[in-house]
């Protein structure tokens, strides 16, 4: 690391999710490009009536997203085709993107006509995918108790930005403010999860705007911007409860952020344990 370096911690779970708000899967290592985690968000379906993408971002248009869960059916390879991935949907049953009723299966799932769709999916130049948001009625939220549309960055399925970072110093800090709250990484969705040095309990990525986060010999990301929490943080996933308190603690106490958002400088392989340094 370059003598300026300032060692914050080090990575504790990556978590990819191959289909856009589905479960994910935790890895012990990936590789990092500059569009993210191979394979991120690499698939997502699509509402057929007004085309835009299914996000948990609006519950009250798709309630049951969480309850499905995405793997790859084979590891992503740097330069390979995007390969097929394994659906579990609610009722148990296991499906994957290579059927060709896949389509099919996941609108009569969530009794809503869909298509299965890969980023790679080409679009005419200059355009972005839309999704759609559920503000919930807390105090610190703008739109309160309205929903509204977003572009997903072209030729992606995110939300804003290829990687998302939390550290543990955050989690804790929620933990002391709002003590009834399991406020644990799963519940933000975050790739890279950093364990923070010295048992802080802070909101210590506030600080990382504009900074650049070196991770391991190789990896470095461009910190752009906080990340701004929506109502899935408050959803029920596996036994994680619904709680709307999640939100409201985190709009009292962080105005309404967890966790960070980065681009990536320079990518390669990212790994469990890997030391994570602030230039």
């Amino acid at each position: 690391m370059a003598p300026s370096a300032q060692t914050s911690g080090s990575v504790v779970a990556l978590r990819r999710y191959p289909v856009k708000s589905m479960m994910g899967e935790e890895l012990n290592d990936v590789e990092l490009s500059e569009v993210g985690l191979l394979g991120d968000r690499a698939y997502a379906i699509v509402d057929v009536s007004d085309g835009k993408i299914a996000s948990a971002k609006n519950p009250r248009k798709w309630p049951d997203l969480f309850c499905f869960r995405a793997s790859f059916v084979d590891p992503p390879q740097s330069g390979a085709k995007i390969p097929a991935i394994r659906i579990i949907l609610p009722n148990g049953a296991a499906v994957t993107s290579a059927q060709a009723d896949i389509s099919e299966i996941l609108s009569r799932a969530l009794s809503r006509k869909v298509t299965f769709n890969t980023a790679a999916l080409t679009r005419p130049a200059g355009t972005s995918a839309k999704a759609e948001e559920y503000w919930a009625d807390i105090e610190g939220l703008e739109h309160r108790d309205a929903v509204t549309d977003f572009a997903l960055p072209e030729g992606t399925f995110f939300d804003t930005a290829a990687v998302h970072v939390l550290t543990t110093a955050t989690l804790d800090r929620l933990r002391d403010v709002y003590p009834q709250g399991r406020f644990e990484a799963r519940r933000f969705r975050p790739n890279i999860v950093v364990q923070s040095e010295n048992g802080e309990k802070d909101f210590v990525e506030n600080a990382w705007i504009g900074k650049v986060l070196a991770i391991g010999d190789t990896v470095r990301l461009s910190v752009t911007s906080p990340c701004p929490r929506c109502v899935m943080t408050t959803l029920p996933q596996d036994d994680l409860p619904r709680d709307v308190g999640i939100l409201r603690a985190i709009a009292q106490h962080n105005q309404a952020n967890v966790g960070i958002y980065a681009s990536v400088i320079q990518g390669g392989k990212v790994r469990r344990g890997d030391t994570v340094c602030l230039q």
